[in-house]
């Protein structure tokens, strides 16, 4: 039975550790490797009668928002008549929460487990950098692929989809590194390094030429400063070299420029005609006709098309009245919160705002911890960067795939287990050594 956990739990940190790389390429891989670590973590569990992980209250609320997707989705239920196929996703999707809970409470337990994944991630992330720098120099990328028809750099791949997940990563990449500077260097040598990190990162994201990974970006590094004191004057100064580094893609990278401020000061002033506005009003006019029980998983997918919607909501009564027709149909609403609506009716929207609520608050579990050695100090950034990155992913306002889509959803779910994992082990040891000392 030694041998049975043995390799249970090596086939599952190798699994963890090669993840980021096949979500940086293959994400079908990805996707593979995120079952298949749920489905060991389940033997795991069984082998050793230890399901006290399924009693959390972050778990349950999970259960809460997973089980009422699947009775919404039920084929010829009393709530609605949907496929059989929807059903079975809405069945699946149980696997990434098991994901993160195997995460949590046993492939990254072990400190050292962690600090190799996070050196997997790094590299990851400066793979995705060189390919879009090299695709701003030089005009394509390592694989010859030029930028997108709009500007916008795609890094590794044909899409624009290198700056998403980058404005996620990059938020506790940077945040170590500038309190590296500062807590190791210390003085203005220090201060100067902080700020070329947080510059550097701001550059690469604007460079993309994506308005949303930069806005969740700087929104990320800004929160962030309610535990990281050090770094405000820091953080203001690269708010105010913004403007200016953004002014100078006009004359460096001018499709950059055009799609980051021409493009979405044209898209601002008639949002509601819009791509992203049709899909919205689209999505709030299936939402209204079904508020309790919604149109069951994947229904933007399933439902979109029909013509009971193609109508406008005031005050936006968009395109002549008939919403855009078919034709702006698309997978997924673009928000995670509409998402949830649409499945789940208002229901659905309020326990998935509870577990987004709840995940949250426990990843801020100790970031107030006043960390006085330079590793704690580095670890205290990593955990604020986390959190912050979690956050800005489920920011309501913000354009965003669909929730458990890959290759976004796989590093939303990786970093919300890597930061469960470290609360886990600043409960277990910080708190527990506290409870003992004052025994």
């Amino acid at each position: 039975m030694d041998r049975i956990r043995k390799f249970l739990d090596y086939s599952a940190f190798g699994s963890v550790l090669i993840l980021p790389i096949f979500l940086t390429h293959f994400r079908g891989v990805a996707e593979g490797l995120i079952d298949l670590i749920a489905i060991l973590f389940l033997l795991r569990s069984t082998i050793d009668s230890t399901w006290d992980w399924v009693r959390q209250f972050w778990f349950m609320v999970v259960l809460l928002w997973w089980g009422w997707i699947v009775v919404c989705t039920i084929p010829f239920g009393p709530l609605h008549f949907g496929g059989s196929d929807s059903l079975l996703q809405a069945l699946a999707v149980i696997r990434f929460p098991i994901f993160v809970a195997a995460l949590q409470y046993w492939v990254l337990r072990n400190t050292l487990r962690r600090r190799w994944l996070i050196y997997v991630i790094i590299g990851c992330v400066a793979y995705i950098i060189l390919q879009m720098l090299c695709q701003a120099i030089v005009g394509v990328n390592f694989f010859g692929q030029p930028r997108y028809m709009d500007g916008t750099l795609t890094g590794p791949y044909d899409h624009p989809r290198a700056a998403a997940p980058l404005s996620r990563l990059l938020i506790p990449i940077s945040l170590v590194g500038c309190n590296y500077f500062v807590n190791y260097y210390k003085g203005i040598r220090g201060n100067l390094g902080a700020l070329l990190v947080l510059i550097s990162a701001s550059a690469i994201l604007i460079l993309a030429g994506q308005r949303m990974p930069l806005m969740l970006f700087l929104m990320g590094i800004i929160l962030s400063l309610i535990w990281l004191k050090a770094l405000r004057p820091l953080a203001l100064i690269m708010a105010c070299l913004i403007p200016a580094m953004t002014a100078a893609t006009a004359f460096i990278s001018p499709q950059s420029f055009n799609h980051l401020v021409i493009y979405f000061i044209k898209q601002m002033s008639h949002f509601s005609s819009s791509p992203y506005g049709l899909i919205y009003i689209r999505a709030i006019v299936m939402a209204l006709a079904n508020p309790i029980a919604g149109l069951g998983y994947d229904a933007f997918r399933n439902s979109c098309g029909d013509p009971t919607y193609f109508h406008g909501w005031p005050p936006w009564d968009a395109t002549s009245g008939n919403g855009g027709g078919a034709v702006i149909c698309l997978p997924h609403p673009h928000n995670h919160y509409l998402e949830a609506l649409i499945n789940g009716g208002i229901p659905g929207l309020i326990f998935f705002s509870l577990m987004i609520f709840v995940w949250l608050k426990e990843l801020s579990i100790g970031l107030n911890f006043e960390a006085k050695a330079l590793n704690d100090r580095i670890r205290k950034s990593w955990r604020v960067g986390l959190f912050a990155a979690i956050f800005v992913h489920e920011w309501p306002f913000a354009s965003s795939s669909d929730f458990v889509n890959m290759p976004l959803g796989g590093w939303f779910f990786l970093l919300l287990g890597i930061g469960l994992a470290y609360t886990w082990s600043y409960k277990t040891k910080i708190l527990g050594q506290r409870i003992n000392d004052v025994g």
